[in-house]
């Protein structure tokens, strides 16, 4: 008998018992026919079941004790457990479970468990089923899939479940492509800080310091785009514009293009997308407060709070609040700061759930620390790290969102899933660096320059699924009907005066790049003469206008998620996008671009067995560009095509998860090429084509001791023969956390990580000549102990205070890491 999993629900309909108790949540996990029935005797067996929502552990119960668990309508909603550790009969373990609920388990046959209320005199529950009634489990018909936020929750450094790839709760061993979802518990373990410290561990991932703006992340090779928030696709954004970790659950990494799911931003995010899943309003209650305090990052304070705010326990609320002060670089740029305010409030009824939420973040962040080569190598980088008289090198980043989420169950098995954002964003900043061309290289010597910014933007979102799940003999069909609409509005008019020299007009746009010299010598150290300095630099202040256009994306979407019998599962989708571009020609009349593509997606995932899958999966790129080529004439649209193979391997009892693919992603043209000087104008870069192995573990391989993984093995061919630039062949990484168990440094716990990359290649702006980017490795270790309800960690990272680059950059920017860097970080649940 193989494994059958039923459609579970937390709100459903009068079926079975009956007519007068309602089976809304079935899970059914039956072991193979010649498997014995662990569930039915005395035998016993490891359990390792986090502390969690009774849901989520009575599923986890089910699967480890190949057990079918049934439960009644609501009676474990708002129910939590505590968990079930150790090597324990089934019953006993469920016994554990269900502690301190007013909850009771009753085993109908060896392979099946009912859990329902207790019987009281005043039970508003129906009563006990007539015992003259047999119950037949055969009876339990799929229902339709219901999202409820906070259902599936990750445990330890593992995850099973996605929502992103398919816009339902999916598990991820049934998702044909490779998916790595940054757990809470991993964020905690490595210290980290920043939305730049959470993929640096994830195959295929590099976190790139942005040329005077925002880093970014590259996924196998390309540039992540703007990314999502909860699955939505952003018009905006950057990682200084992201909420901090305290208001994030978790971080999921799609590799591959996701034009399906309407990711279509300007930024060729073909090789994949990066989710952040926000922490929204939950019964369970939550007083957390987190702190660290580090060089170079200052000190964070946080506070999390979540609970019911009724008595029925309908409302819910969160509330996430933070504040930085004191961060600065190296070369010794201060002033940092952040602020951050997210309260939300949900409403759950018997079919219908809404939410909304509001969200403030303001952060002002010193400048990656930098040099510039005076030559094609590493060893002509110049002495100078901060020239005087700058205004500054810092970027100030204030964003307000507004979210909201509505879920309805239909009487005819039918369910809605409604989501919008909308987002307003400010930044403006300053940096410093200089001039690469003949006109500013005098004798050897170089041009400094100070670039001041100023960007403003809105954008919303606003999706709606429809979905059910039905069932014809062995074959289940999950099928989504969705539409969304998003907008993006960039350059709104600020006004105010941006630097001294710009005209009025200059000065009114709000999205625009000024680029002012510096009278400074970068080779000696000193300034020089008014004179001396004409002959170098230009005497005119530049401004590069970089907003003022409407972008509207706008898509259909069809998906089936076909369930055949045991072994195989198939994700098939397609999507329409159309896109529009409104914007104005050079003479400031009004011109509209728009674009339409049929975007297709198959996937094919077969099990070996149930604990080892292979998947296959194609998927297609579509990025139109906003920007402007030669007479102002549009760009073409860009268009990929990936190919990917692979296999997930649950290990350790399904404790952790080895998920190894090789893929190819083949683009017709790829990152745009901007004129530095005027007229701007863009040309499309080279077709590209990228093959990669990666492979990647994460989980518990013993009590207490998690490990995560990976290796990447990749090769980047540019279509016009030049070679690439930031691409190292080979990067790998390794993390373990070990808690100890016994005796009197049961209280502790030890982490350690390494993470390494091989040489690349950068090239220089001028005269295109290439330079060798050397290897690099750092090491980072913490300490942790561990009280009641508080952790303090005590972390080191780069060890070994070594000069670590970054993987890509030319002669005007070369990104310094930070170099020996500790930090104490803590939380206390009160």
């Amino acid at each position: 008998m193989g494994r059958q999993i039923l459609q579970y629900s937390l709100r459903g309909r009068r079926r079975a018992f009956t007519g007068a108790l309602a089976l809304v949540w079935a899970i059914r996990v039956a072991c193979a026919a010649d498997a014995p029935a662990e569930g039915s005797g005395n035998t016993v067996i490891p359990f390792d079941i986090a502390p969690q929502p009774l849901a989520t552990a009575l599923l986890a119960w089910g699967k480890q004790s190949n057990v079918q668990v049934l439960t009644a309508s609501g009676s474990i909603a708002n129910w939590r457990s505590s968990g079930a550790s150790g090597v324990l009969t089934p019953n006993a373990a469920l016994d554990e479970l269900l502690a301190g609920t007013d909850l009771e388990s009753e085993t109908y046959d060896a392979r099946t468990v009912v859990v329902r209320q207790r019987q009281k005199a005043d039970n508003a529950t129906p009563l006990p089923l007539d015992p003259s009634v047999a119950f037949d489990p055969g009876s339990v018909v799929p229902l339709a899939t219901v999202d409820v936020q906070g259902l599936i929750q990750d445990n330890g450094f593992k995850a099973d479940t996605t929502r992103t790839v398919t816009r339902t709760e999916a598990r991820l061993s049934d998702v044909p492509q490779s998916v790595t979802v940054v757990t809470r518990d991993v964020i905690e373990a490595q210290q980290a800080v920043d939305i730049g410290d959470v993929a640096r561990y994830v195959a295929g991932v590099q976190y790139v310091d942005g040329y005077g703006g925002s880093p970014l992340f590259l996924i196998r090779g390309f540039d992540a785009g703007h990314g999502m928030t909860d699955g939505m696709p952003n018009g905006i954004a950057r990682t200084e514009d992201l909420p901090p970790l305290i208001g994030i659950e978790r971080v999921e990494v799609l590799r591959g293009p996701e034009a399906i799911l309407g990711d279509a931003s300007q930024n060729n995010n073909f090789g994949g997308s990066i989710n952040v899943v926000m922490k929204r309003p939950q019964a369970e209650t939550v007083r957390t407060i987190d702190y660290s305090v580090g060089k170079y990052d200052g000190a964070r304070l946080g506070v999390d709070l979540a609970g019911s705010a009724s008595k029925d326990g309908a409302v819910t609320y969160r509330l996430v609040a933070s504040g930085q002060r004191g961060a600065k670089t190296p070369q010794g740029d201060g002033g940092g700061r952040g602020a951050y305010l997210a309260p939300s409030l949900a409403w759950q009824g018997d079919h219908t759930r809404v939410m909304g939420g509001l969200e403030y973040v303001d952060n002002r962040v010193p400048g990656p620390e930098h040099t510039v080569l005076l030559g094609p190598s590493l060893s002509s980088a110049s002495p100078v790290r901060s020239v005087p008289g700058n205004p500054g090198d810092i970027s100030t980043y204030r964003t307000v969102r507004g979210v909201f989420e509505v879920d309805h169950d239909f009487a005819d098995d039918w369910a809605l899933h409604s989501r919008g954002q909308y987002v307003r964003q400010r930044s403006d900043g300053s940096s410093w660096s200089y001039l690469a061309s003949p006109e500013t290289i005098f004798g050897g010597g170089s041009s400094a320059v100070a670039r001041s910014f100023r960007y403003s933007g809105t954008y919303w979102t606003w999706q709606n699924d429809l979905t059910r799940t039905f069932r014809t003999g062995q074959v289940t069909h999950t099928v989504l009907v969705g539409m969304d609409l998003a907008r993006t509005h960039a350059g709104d008019s600020g006004g105010g005066s941006i630097t001294e020299g710009t005209s009025v007009d200059e000065a009114d746009r709000s999205a625009v790049i000024v680029t002012r010299p510096l009278a400074y010598d970068l080779r000696t150290g000193s300034t020089m003469s008014a004179k001396f300095n004409a002959l170098l630099t230009p005497v005119n202040t530049t401004v590069q206008t970089l907003g003022g256009s409407w972008q509207t994306n706008a898509g259909v979407y069809l998906q089936d998620q076909i369930a055949l019998g045991d072994r195989w599962n198939i994700l098939a989708a397609v999507r329409r996008t159309s896109y529009e571009l409104d914007t104005r020609w050079e003479d400031g009349s009004p011109r509209k671009v728009r674009k339409q593509r049929w975007i297709p997606k198959l996937g094919v995932v077969y099990k070996l067995t149930h604990e080892v899958s292979l998947y296959a999966d194609s998927s297609t790129g579509f990025q139109p560009d906003p920007l402007l080529g030669k007479d102002g004439q549009p760009l073409p649209v860009a268009t990929s095509r990936q190919v990917e193979l692979g296999s997930k391997i649950d290990l350790f009892d399904q404790r952790a998860r080895l998920t190894a693919a090789v893929y190819r992603i083949r683009v017709d043209h790829s990152v745009d090429l901007v004129s530095p000087e005027p007229p701007f104008f863009a040309t499309p870069g080279p077709g590209q084509t990228n093959r990669g192995i990666e492979l990647e573990f994460t989980g518990r391989v013993a009590p207490g001791f998690d490990v995560l993984a990976s290796l990447t093995e990749s090769r980047i061919r540019n279509h016009d023969d030049t070679r690439p630039t930031g691409a190292p062949k080979h990067q790998a990484a390794a993390w373990a956390s070990y808690r100890f168990g016994n005796g009197s440094i049961k209280p502790w716990g030890v982490a350690a990580g390494i993470l390494a990359r091989s040489r690349s290649e950068g090239r220089t702006t001028n005269d295109g000549q290439y330079f060798g980017i050397p290897g690099q490795a750092s090491v980072e270790t913490n300490v942790s102990r561990y009280g009641e309800n508080w952790r303090v960690t005590l972390g080191v990272k780069n060890l070994f205070a070594r000069t670590l680059y970054a993987v890509n950059f030319d002669e005007t920017f070369v990104p310094i890491r930070q170099g020996r860097v500790v930090l104490l970080t803590g939380t206390y649940d009160f």
